[in-house]
């Protein structure tokens, strides 16, 4: 096998990781937030220590998140439905399969964009020390998985492998 071919399929791989890793935790944090009602935010008020005051912003914020949630959740899914359509004869990574996937990943990082912008609010509807410790938490979550794959491709410093 070529050097050039094991590059490509490398790299191919580690993007195919990285988009796995985007989808499953936008689906994640949609389907949880999705789930919940408003009033199942007591979770947050116990963990943070809230007042009524804060919970009254946070559910407001909560409550006009949720459409966009969910509308993002569905995109993702029609976009993945493509994708599979796209790879469906599953011998070869065609210039529109791979567009298909370069769609997804964008698609994605929208989400874990708004999503974020969807914790920042809500952490500064906190006390600032909750809510720097629920943003931290929320952005871990957020970015956490795909930082655990990138972390488990990457070799640690000095194992390199060298090719002869």
């Amino acid at each position: 096998m070529s050097r050039s071919l094991v590059i490509v399929l490398g790299a191919l791989a580690l993007g195919a990781a990285v988009f796995a890793g985007s989808y499953f935790a936008g689906q994640r944090a949609c389907v949880a937030g999705m789930t919940r009602s408003a009033d199942d935010l007591s979770w947050l008020r116990d963990e943070f220590h809230l007042s009524d005051a804060d919970m009254v912003r946070i559910r407001q914020l909560h409550e006009g998140y949720m459409p966009q949630c969910k509308k993002m959740c569905a995109l993702l899914a029609a976009k993945k439905s493509e994708v599979q359509a796209a790879l469906a004869d599953g011998t070869n990574v065609t210039a529109a399969a791979q567009q298909k996937l370069i769609e997804l990943g964008e698609l994605r990082a929208q989400c874990q964009a708004q999503m974020l912008r969807h914790f920042i609010a809500v952490s500064q509807a906190m006390p600032p020390e909750q809510g720097r410790r629920y943003l931290a938490e929320m952005q871990r979550l957020t970015l956490g998985f795909h930082e655990e794959i990138e972390q488990s491709m990457t070799p640690p410093a000095g194992h390199e492998h060298h090719q002869p």
